[in-house]
């Protein structure tokens, strides 16, 4: 048994200052006001002026500190051990458009990660896939060569000078349906619809976004079954009074969560405050977006699907300017949630993991509560990391 006593527990709705928690068998068992004296057979943890917030879960995230999912067979697994130490529990590894053989490597690596998890790292979830199907004109970082049309009357004509077509990923994601959480999909390509229900069907989360699509097309889109939004406003068309767009079809839908990266480079903090205003909480998940540079000084160079990019102050960048990601992490995407977005600790944790959690189907993650899991992040009074536990169990300590 541990028991972590003292902090203030931000709960779904509420924060509980001072409170205990009680960790028995990676669950938590108990939740209780006041703090709790040490007890028999018990480890017991004084965290008094801390707080502690679930685990958070980070579903858009190709790196870190130096790695990038598409590095090779262990890129997964050193990605999943440099995560707590940001608060991150659980997360989604992320890969750009890219040729059959490194995606059917990647998931490889996802399976191998999700079956065998090593100690002290993150859980590993099903792989998202900013995937080969979206628009050029808002391609953004995905390389121009890598994109497809879904399969489909049109696309072998288009796919034909190619060494591959749409056709060929549709079978690497068929073949590894379990490890393929996320799909990131331009709804206006030719064939989008029909590759969404097909997605859809096989359970798969369809998520709208490097798309120039009106508010008609993504109204379509969700009609067919897309429930989330990968990063909300960036490479997509601006929200405009008489043209919504993409990002118009998505704040007024109620059954689609969207992705925001919460850095305040990406997106304006007023503007993020529009977005949760107009979804809640409840519909808006925080991600980073982060790439290999997060964690690493500015100037220094990294990789993004082995493309070359170069940290600066606020993101990453391709070699020709274009935005490459973030440097972001996700426990400074809670800071700026709480801080200068404004929101309070309980918003700042469901869209940093309960919201997450609810989305990918993770019954018992992503809440403080009797029962769930005992994925937990403790943070000081400046919100930074100094303790994160996965499964009740201590896996980073500052």
């Amino acid at each position: 048994m541990i028991v972590l006593s003292g902090a203030d527990l931000v709960l779904p709705g509420r924060v509980l200052g001072p409170g205990t928690l009680v960790i028995e068998g990676g669950r938590i068992a108990e939740v209780r006001p006041g703090p709790l004296g040490p007890q028999p057979k018990s480890t017991h943890v004084d965290l008094h002026g801390c707080y502690v917030v679930p685990g958070f879960i980070d579903v858009h995230v190709h790196g870190i500190d130096g790695r990038d999912v598409l590095d090779g067979p262990d890129a997964v697994r050193a990605i999943a051990a440099r995560m707590p130490p940001t608060g991150v529990t659980a997360f989604c590894p992320t890969t750009i458009a890219c040729e059959p053989g490194r995606l059917r490597e990647v998931l490889a690596a996802v399976r191998a990660a999700r079956i065998s998890p090593d100690r002290r790292a993150a859980r590993v979830l099903p792989a998202h896939l900013e995937s080969n199907f979206l628009s050029p004109e808002y391609r953004g970082a995905q390389p121009l060569d890598c994109l497809r049309l879904p399969p489909g009357p049109n696309a072998a004509g288009a796919a034909a000078p190619h060494s591959f077509t749409g056709a060929d990923i549709v079978a690497e994601i068929e073949h590894r349906t379990e490890d393929v959480g996320i799909i990131t999909v331009a709804p206006e390509i030719d064939g989008a619809l029909p590759l969404i229900r097909s997605l859809v069907s096989r359970g798969h989360r369809v998520s709208l976004g490097h798309s120039g699509a009106s508010i008609e097309v993504g109204l379509a889109a969700i009609d067919a079954g897309a429930r989330g939004a990968t990063h909300l406003f960036n490479r997509m068309p601006p929200l405009l009074h008489r043209e919504p767009g993409l990002a118009g079809a998505v704040l007024q839908a109620g059954e689609v969560s969207a992705e925001l990266v919460c850095d305040g480079f990406h997106v304006h903090p007023a503007m993020m405050r529009i977005a949760i205003a107009a979804k809640g909480p409840d519909r808006m998940m925080a991600v980073t977006d982060g790439t290999a540079g997060a964690g690493r000084p500015v100037g220094s160079r990294q990789t993004l699907g082995g493309r070359p990019i170069t940290v600066r102050d606020g993101a990453a960048f391709l070699d020709d300017n274009t935005l490459a990601g973030s440097t972001l992490t996700m426990d400074r995407a809670f800071r700026v949630l709480v801080g200068p977005v404004g929101i309070g600790l309980d918003e700042a944790a469901a869209m940093c993991s309960t919201t997450p959690a609810r989305e990918l189907g993770l019954v018992g993650f992503g809440v403080i509560a009797a029962g769930a899991m005992a994925d937990l992040a403790v943070l000081d009074r400046d919100l930074r990391v100094i303790r994160t536990y996965i499964g009740g169990e201590l896996v980073h300590a500052a």
